[in-house]
């Protein structure tokens, strides 16, 4: 059986640095993010925090910075974990649309 894919938008390629902050305790968290979407991110981490998390995220480019509330909608276990973006200033909606402009573009240039 295939499984159907529930992504609404897609994802790209997109490496940064990640630091994430839970809500409630205030634990704090270096990762990687490895996609990026309109809606969210997959971040790389050895221990990511749990399903439906509540967490600051902040990620660093050489040039940007992103800052959103987000919540855990799954983990791998010693992977990484996806996160969808519940809360985003206009100043980050900003950035996060050119980072990902500038992604779809170089994944065109891969592919044409």
């Amino acid at each position: 059986m295939v499984e159907q894919e529930r992504r609404h938008a897609p994802r790209y390629s997109f490496i940064a640095s990640a630091e994430l902050v839970e809500e409630k305790s205030t634990v704090s968290i270096s990762a990687r993010v490895s996609e990026l979407s309109p809606q969210g991110c997959y971040l790389d981490m050895v221990n990511p925090f749990p399903v439906r998390t509540i967490l600051l995220i902040k990620i660093s480019s050489a040039t940007d910075s992103f800052q959103a509330k987000g919540k855990v909608l799954y983990v791998h276990p010693g992977i990484g974990a996806g996160v969808i973006f519940v809360d985003v200033s206009p100043q980050s909606q900003t950035v996060l649309k050119r980072w990902l402009a500038r992604a779809e573009d170089e994944q065109q240039t891969l592919i044409g």
